[in-house]
């Protein structure tokens, strides 16, 4: 919950999908590590939900990645997080592991990259 959004956006890290009027309504953040992509975070705002938001800029990460040559996504959820942990396996997902990191209970996931 502490990044630093100011420097992510310097460093090009994040995406931004916005309406015809130009106001957000979600954003994701990704980048490359090792052969993967890391899918660090994707949000959509509350009055858009249900848009397909969330896919389209997971979809817009895993095209990023393939164009990079990434084998994989991969991305971590907190256990807390129950809506999230039926989503991404129905995205392709897999999961891949669990384990408690600073003091939160995390779900691992990643998506092989095939043509």
């Amino acid at each position: 919950m502490g990044a630093d959004y100011r420097a992510l956006v310097a460093a090009g890290q994040v995406w931004v999908e916005s309406d015809e009027q130009g106001h957000m309504r979600g954003f994701i953040v990704f980048r490359p590590e090792g052969d993967a992509m890391l899918l660090e975070n994707v949000a959509v705002r509350p009055e858009a939900a249900g848009q397909g938001i969330g896919r389209d800029l997971i979809a817009f990460c895993e095209e990023t990645a393939r164009a990079r040559g990434c084998r994989a996504v991969t991305l971590y959820t907190n256990e807390a997080m129950t809506a999230n942990l039926t989503l991404y396996p129905r995205l392709g997902y897999r999961e891949t592991g669990r384990r408690i990191e600073d003091g939160f209970r995390r779900v691992y996931f990643e998506k092989p990259l095939t043509d």
